[in-house]
């Protein structure tokens, strides 16, 4: 999605500060930031999960890797390997068609290794958010309700990199760029943090719309303005907060986006599924937006997060896919989890702000192992 950039992002109001660690195995090759390679039994929680869940998330990799010219580097966070690394692990992921519970568990120790993440500053964890796609009611044509237009890439530079304010102001009204009008500027807001969504039209169709790029502008997180100025406590931002004080506040909503000047520019799709970065269907609950300056799109990620939205004062670890970017997913270790479509998927993605650590599965090979028995 935008994620694709990015696509659920108003969570990021704390700096990418995401890390993990656990009993050392190896130090694993490679320069860069790296980690600390440890074993699966070190993983919390890594024999209560159930990993079948995660190969849908697995088989969507394996066919963008299948179409990766030989000699495509990936990075796990500062280790390198070729894709052709992945070649016999999607062989024997394509023959899991069941879902035995230890042979999947074997599956993933069989050809990875766990890596802990480590920041930047060399810390043990950071921040994990939630998005999800939104559904919005839109018109092809202005008129009545259908009053906020959603915009394609501008073609001409000049229009692309107008603030977020000068296009609320009509900076791009009648050029021609505009795909459809929508009846809520908050959901429209919104959309453009997730990413990507759908809409559905005054006739009953629906298009979907992914991301297509941004304005050029710096990204701020909204949730932060608020938190400075005083109207709410780091533990008090959320998704729902936000929105609950843009409709309690309408006369100053539009202020409070405009002080984000980065802007989404959205390009239709077929709205039968949803997609991200890595242009394949996102798996709910399992997949991962990620910095891919550091992560390459298809990695393997365990999350051992602080707080599960699902169940109250539980831990959430699961393993899920790096499949998705995001315009404030900065650093190696920041993650926003995607939670699917509708309603119910919002109040998910709008509970999630947690922090936590990570560990990316490397694949045994690019760590010069082989498959283990």
């Amino acid at each position: 999605m935008r994620h694709a950039a990015k696509t659920g992002i108003l969570l990021a109001i704390l700096g990418p500060i995401l890390a993990a660690c656990a009993g050392p195995a190896r130090s694993p090759a490679g320069g860069g930031t790296g980690g600390v390679a440890t074993d699966f039994q070190h993983l919390p929680g890594w024999d209560e999960d159930d990993l079948a869940a995660a190969m849908p998330a697995v088989w969507n990799t394996c066919s963008v890797y299948a179409g990766k010219p030989a000699g495509t580097r990936l990075n796990y966070n500062g280790i390198e390997g070729p894709v052709e690394d992945w070649r016999p692990i999607c062989d024997a992921a394509n023959r899991q068609t069941g879902r035995d519970r230890a042979q999947i568990r074997h599956f993933f120790e069989s050809w990875f290794t766990p890596v802990a993440l480590t920041g930047l500053d060399r810390g043990q964890y950071g921040r994990f958010t939630g998005y999800f796609a939104p559904e919005l009611n839109g018109s092809r044509v202005r008129g009545g309700v259908f009053q906020t237009p959603l915009y394609r890439t501008p073609s001409r530079d000049r229009d692309r990199r107008h603030s977020r304010a000068e296009i609320a102001r009509g900076a791009l009204e009648g050029r021609g760029y505009e795909i459809v009008w929508v009846d809520d500027p908050i959901d429209a807001f919104f959309l453009e943090i997730q990413g990507s969504g759908k809409v559905r039209l005054t006739d009953g169709s629906v298009i979907g719309l992914k991301f297509d790029g941004q304005n050029g502008q710096r990204y701020k997180a909204v949730g932060r303005v608020l938190v400075d100025s005083g109207v709410a406590t780091l533990d008090e931002m959320s998704m729902g907060y936000i929105r609950n004080w843009m409709l309690a506040n309408p006369d100053r909503a539009q202020w409070l986006m405009n002080q984000n000047p980065s802007y989404v520019y959205f390009r239709e799709k077929a709205a039968a599924d949803v997609v991200g970065a890595h242009d394949v269907p996102l798996t709910a609950g399992r997949s991962l937006a990620v910095d891919n300056d550091y992560i390459s799109l298809g990695t393997p990620v365990w999350l051992d997060i602080e707080d599960d939205p699902t169940v109250p004062n539980r831990t959430l670890r699961r393993l899920v896919l790096a499949q998705d970017i995001g315009g404030a997913i900065r650093g190696p270790i920041r993650g926003d989890l995607y939670w699917g479509e509708g309603h119910d998927a919002g109040a998910l993605a709008s509970a999630m702000n947690a922090e936590g650590r990570a560990y990316l599965l490397v694949p045994r090979a690019t760590l010069g192992l082989p498959p283990a028995q």
